[in-house]
């Protein structure tokens, strides 16, 4: 608008020419005007903040010039919450059931949070690595067995086969491993 021979801002808030909607405010900036959001605290206002509110939004109390929360978890004389393990949580505004430490929500019930059920256990385990190792020596110890019976009987093939399972067997046994699973497993580990 031109004024003594100068431009000047026109205010487009404070005239009509100013358009926002019903819940924003109107702030004037240079050679034209922005509308913002009102605080979620109010239901219209004339500024920033919960200071500026007409009215009150639901969930908020006024309290001198302010809008402020209610705190919904602790105004109620009944819980708000009625679930088992659940507990009130005050939000801006309004509140929310959530599940109680050491609970999660399972098709819509809170329920204590622990690992699944694991399927029973079976017989072999709680058998070591070492006692694994045992097992398939004894296993190999009747299987020489069995071969050495057949080398008595005269069959070179078979006795070719004993005398190679016996050394590898004495080798096993004799070595450093050998002497550690065989203690742990006398000793019942």
């Amino acid at each position: 608008m031109l004024h003594d021979h100068r431009c000047i801002d026109i205010d487009e808030c404070g005239t009509e020419m100013a358009h926002c909607r019903a819940n924003q405010f109107c702030v004037n900036t240079e050679g034209s005007y922005e509308c913002r959001d009102c605080s979620t605290a109010c239901i219209g206002c004339m500024g920033a903040g919960p200071a500026r509110c007409k009215k009150c939004n639901k969930g908020y109390r006024r309290d001198g010039a302010k809008c402020l929360d209610v705190d919904e978890c602790a105004s109620m004389e009944e819980p708000v919450c009625s679930g088992v393990h659940e507990v009130c949580e005050n939000t801006d505004g309004a509140y929310r059931c959530v599940c109680a430490e050491g609970h999660v929500r399972r098709d819509g019930e809170c329920i204590e949070d622990k690992p699944p059920e694991s399927p029973p256990k079976g017989f072999f385990d709680d058998v070591t690595d070492d006692e694994v190792v045992v097992l398939q020596q004894m296993f190999f110890g009747v299987v020489i067995c069995a071969l050495a019976t057949l080398a008595a009987k005269g069959d070179m093939v078979f006795t070719a086969i004993f005398i190679g399972a016996v050394a590898a067997m004495a080798g096993y046994w004799l070595s450093d491993r050998g002497d550690r699973v065989l203690d742990g497993f006398m000793k019942g580990r």
